[in-house]
């Protein structure tokens, strides 16, 4: 007899794995509503493992879910050939290739020799994990606005590895911003000089 881990809504915190009509979702963001008289709603940003597209679904609180059971392997990006992401482990130099369209949104993110977690499902590398935010050079964008500390206002900028992000109008070329990998948006400036030799956040 094969036995299933359930999960309950409530426990699907960032990074966990569960199967929801047959689709096996990784949650990317979380979030709990409280509604009036005691009742609760679990709001998730998951992405499929099956295709790589994020999913928005809101389930309520006391709904289970079958966990999936996945494993995870820090590998080394080396390059990208054809559809493929090519990894590799730096331990024994044995390589792992991902499908292209699985990390497509997250790829971006990352730099050939950059490690990264990759997450394996049925030993099948399937995802690769990030942190919430990556810090990232601006090299376009209109000139910055001198004086204007304004953030509710935003202009479309291209960062490094083609990253295309909306950012404040006093943001200038050169400038290093945090943007959210989950959502693609700008946090902050880190530093409004240009500098290679800084960590990424």
């Amino acid at each position: 007899m094969v036995y299933f881990t359930m999960i309950s809504a409530t426990n699907l915190k960032n990074s966990t794995c569960f199967l929801y009509e047959g689709k096996p979702l990784q949650v990317i963001k979380y979030t709990h509503i409280k509604m009036g008289r005691g009742g609760a709603t679990v709001r998730v940003s998951a992405r499929n493992l099956s295709n790589g597209k994020m999913e928005e679904k809101t389930f309520p609180s006391t709904a289970k879910f079958e966990e999936v059971s996945t494993s995870k392997k820090e590998l080394t990006y080396l390059y990208r050939d054809g559809d493929r992401a090519v990894f590799a482990d730096p331990t024994d130099y044995s390589q792992s290739e991902i499908d292209i369209d699985l990390i497509k949104g997250q790829l971006q993110y990352i730099n050939e020799g950059q490690n990264v977690d990759v997450l394996f499902r049925d030993d099948e590398p399937v995802s690769i994990e990030l942190a919430p935010k990556v810090a990232l050079e601006v090299t376009e964008t209109d000139p910055g606005v001198k004086g204007n500390s304004s953030t509710n206002v935003y202009k479309p900028a291209k960062c490094e590895n083609g990253v295309q992000v909306r950012v404040p109008l006093f943001i200038k070329t050169g400038d290093i911003v945090n943007v959210d990998t989950r959502t693609g948006e700008y946090l902050e400036r880190v530093s409004q000089k240009s500098t290679r030799e800084r960590s990424r956040s």
